[in-house]
């Protein structure tokens, strides 16, 4: 304000010239005459910022039409912008309606749409899913849809070889948790072996929002050797083979379900059994699972140890709060790694890749005197620089057959 009253009574008393003001005062002559004219129309308060709001806006929606927008809403108060933009062009065609996205920021202005809640999804894999061209490359498990016997729900969970179409597993639990499902992947891997990577989707007990998508159960399969692989969501064809078995799998023993839970368990079993060893599969040219199959040279060990790593990593101890000690700092990582070794792979002065065995956590990141910031869950663009650090993992691995 000083600057701009300065600038006009200068003008006024002759000082200098309008453009050897302006070249003082560094503002462009369109912008000085604009201040003198501001000031003989209202004197020093005129000088003032005004809004910059253009006073007329040719495009706006008009009364008539937000009305009958918000009318239509009203009277079907579960269509959104999509349906209603549809009805008014079929109803009025004649009428020039605004598009979808201001029909939504319509209703939005108008309180009539309830904004959602954010909601936390797990982070995507950033490994490739595997070719299953043997067996015990890869297992499929995942929950059959739940079903009530005897007036509580049945939850099969499943478990198959991707080579063979073997079903290792068809267990009906009452939930679907680590502690009911742990002991079925203990008994299959017992008596079958260990694969070398487990694929399922991203539901719980195989996957969670915690860091790398990391679940109990999938901390548990890493200490094993066995490599979680999660399909993308909405994409239940790139496990369509376990898919397909499921549908057979409710044509035959669960629709409709049996009456009492031991008959549903025996009728489980018996279907397993025949899928196995009785049934003609196409897409093995009408040999029987069983006969395509074979346990995993890999024994379930004695002891689960902590994963390994190379050599030029730093470990650290995750707490039992679920983070790990940098310079007497503590970096969270997630709870669901509690008690576990984690590495810490230098890829420049500051900056550390985090990895739990071969799954890549994130990037920590020194930015000054004992403070860190790590970037977990990393979007899509920063795809490739994981699979690049994966490479520097992959001797800890165990390696796919030729």
């Amino acid at each position: 304000m000083d600057q701009r009253l300065a600038f006009v009574l200068a003008h006024l008393r002759g000082r200098a010239t309008m453009a050897e003001l302006c070249r003082e005062f560094q503002v462009s002559r369109k912008t000085g005459y604009k201040w003198v004219q501001r000031f003989l129309d209202g004197g020093a308060p005129n000088l003032v910022d005004q809004a910059s709001a253009p006073h007329h806006v040719p495009h706006a929606v008009s009364a008539d039409v937000e009305r009958a927008i918000v009318a239509l809403r009203t009277r079907y108060s579960t269509w959104g912008p999509k349906k209603i933009e549809a009805y008014l062009h079929r109803e009025e065609p004649k009428v020039i309606w605004p598009c979808r996205s201001t029909i939504a920021d319509i209703l939005k202005r108008n309180g009539m749409i309830e904004p959602r809640r954010r909601r936390r999804r797990t982070p995507q894999s950033t490994f490739p899913l595997a070719a299953a061209t043997a067996p015990n490359i890869v297992w499929c498990t995942d929950f059959k849809g739940k079903f009530r016997v005897e007036k509580r729900y049945c939850h099969p969970l499943t478990i198959t070889d991707a080579n063979s179409r073997f079903v290792l597993r068809c267990e009906p639990l009452e939930t679907e948790d680590v502690a009911t499902s742990k002991p079925v992947f203990e008994a299959a891997f017992r008596e079958y072996g260990l694969p070398l990577r487990m694929r399922s989707d991203n539901g719980c007990p195989f996957a969670s929002t915690a860091i790398g998508g990391l679940s109990a159960l999938s901390v548990w399969w890493i200490k094993l050797g066995i490599l979680p692989e999660r399909t993308e969501p909405g994409h239940p064809e790139q496990n369509g083979r376990h898919e397909r078995m499921h549908r057979t799998l409710k044509a035959e023993v669960a629709s409709p379900p049996k009456d009492a839970w031991s008959e549903q368990r025996d009728a489980l079993e018996s279907w397993r059994r025949s899928f196995n060893e009785e049934r003609p599969h196409e897409a093995l040219r009408m040999q029987t699972p069983a006969s395509c199959y074979e346990p995993s040279p890999r024994a379930f060990p004695a002891d689960v140890g902590d994963p390994e790593y190379p050599e030029h990593f730093e470990l650290r101890r995750v707490r039992h709060t679920g983070a790990i000690s940098m310079r007497d700092q503590s970096v969270v990582l997630s709870n669901v790694l509690h008690r576990e070794c984690v590495g810490l792979e230098p890829i420049d002065d500051g900056l550390w890749h985090v990895w739990f065995g071969p799954v890549f956590l994130g990037r920590l990141r020194e930015l000054g005197r004992k403070k860190f910031a790590l970037q977990k869950n990393l979007p899509n663009k920063n795809k490739r620089n994981g699979m690049r650090a994966i490479s520097t993992i992959s001797e800890v691995l165990p390696r796919l057959p030729d």
